[in-house]
């Protein structure tokens, strides 16, 4: 399986079907770290899982990967589910772990904290930002990520995602998504498995849970969060307004590894 940080969590969920176990033994190589596929596992390969990844990846790109394969080899793209709806302001810039567009304003116009806390958290946020657009925007790149593989989940995620938290943070999604993703991938293959239990997620995959800003969560309409609500940072409680301050802390001491910092506070 050549996959991210959801592919170790699939392949165990994959493992504990029975007909696929005695089938298959999953190797996975994580794509993003680049991990290099040795020929000879690709040569002994009785199925590759993938996903998607374009030619800028060059020889780790899917297209690479699978002219490497032996003739006749069965091939599966897999999902990566990446979805921003809990988190319309999460920014993938470089330099700080899970960023927001708008501390990361607040803080570059070097306002004392207090200040940058008071109008992180009161701003209405639907007058600065548009949270309809950003979730339109999600759903649609999801959409065509979702086009790569024949196992669809988006319609699920649109379903629930309002009653239920679905993902721990934007890439790493929770016990039900990647448990659908599992049972789709058996259906594929053409494996029944009626009893495949939850996947067991290890420690630091499920161990942190992104806040989500109550503003956020009223506008969507999410039924389980509201501003006492506590998410689980790191085996700690921490409430939102709690986690937005530890961002600004980390940030104003000059800390990139937020990660890190949010594990000793």
């Amino acid at each position: 399986m050549h996959a991210n940080c959801q592919g170790e969590h699939l392949a165990a969920a994959l493992q504990a079907c029975p007909e696929f176990a005695r089938g298959y033994e999953v190797r996975v190589y994580l794509n993003y770290a680049r991990q290099e596929i040795p020929q000879a596992d690709l040569d002994a390969c009785a199925l590759f899982l993938y996903q998607h990844l374009t030619p800028d990846w060059g020889e780790f790109s899917s297209q690479a990967l699978l002219a490497r394969l032996p003739t006749g080899c069965p091939s599966l793209c897999v999902p990566n589910i990446f979805f921003r709806g809990y988190w319309p302001l999460w920014s993938g810039k470089p330099g700080f772990d899970h960023r927001d567009v708008f501390l990361d304003h607040l803080l570059d116009m070097g306002l004392p904290r207090r200040d940058i806390l008071h109008l992180y958290l009161d701003t209405p946020l639907s007058k600065k930002y548009d949270l309809d657009a950003l979730l339109t925007q999600t759903i649609a790149i999801e959409r065509e990520r979702e086009a790569h593989t024949p196992v669809k989940y988006l319609d699920l995620i649109l379903e629930r995602y309002r009653t239920e938290r679905l993902l721990y943070t934007v890439n790493h999604p929770g016990p039900l998504l990647l448990n659908h993703v599992a049972r789709g991938i058996l259906r594929e293959l053409g494996i029944r498995c009626p009893h495949l239990p939850p996947p067991m997620l290890e420690h630091y995959y499920a161990s942190f849970e992104q806040p989500i800003h109550p503003q956020v969560a009223e506008h969507y309409g999410l039924a389980f969060i509201t501003p006492q609500t506590e998410f689980n940072i790191y085996g700690r409680p921490m409430s939102f307004a709690r986690y937005a301050a530890a961002y600004v802390d980390c940030r104003l001491s000059g800390l990139d590894n937020f990660i890190g910092y949010l594990q000793v506070v």
